[in-house]
């Protein structure tokens, strides 16, 4: 049975899903946008804002936390630093997902942009 088990697979081991989205999170703590599938991007989202909510609390415990899924020591100093005060503010809500007109030339699937809300 399925009970409690949200989110998508999107064709892929859970060891695999679990990098990409470090990856993907990585990628866009750094770049403050990137540019991917409908699909990954609101999975991302769902990856992401809870890690900006505990670098919101901002002690050892938190950074620590983070540390577990973003391995880039550079990034999480920029998310601590600079992010985390721009949303102090802020009750969730820190990405969104705009979709493009065009299609990803292999498989036609839809792209979209996911960005940090500024």
């Amino acid at each position: 049975m399925r009970h409690m088990k949200t989110g998508r697979k999107l064709g892929r081991f859970s060891t695999h899903r679990t990098a990409m989205f470090r990856n993907m999170a990585t990628e866009l703590l750094r770049h403050g946008r990137i540019r991917t599938t409908i699909p990954k991007a609101k999975e991302l989202r769902r990856f992401v804002e809870p890690i900006i909510t505990k670098a919101k609390r901002g002690d050892l415990a938190a950074r620590r936390q983070v540390l577990r899924d973003i391995h880039d020591v550079e990034v999480v100093r920029r998310l601590f630093d600079e992010l985390a005060p721009r949303y102090a503010d802020r009750n969730g809500g820190y990405t969104r997902i705009l979709k493009l007109a065009e299609r990803r030339r292999g498989d036609g699937t839809q792209m979209c942009i996911i960005e940090l809300v500024d």
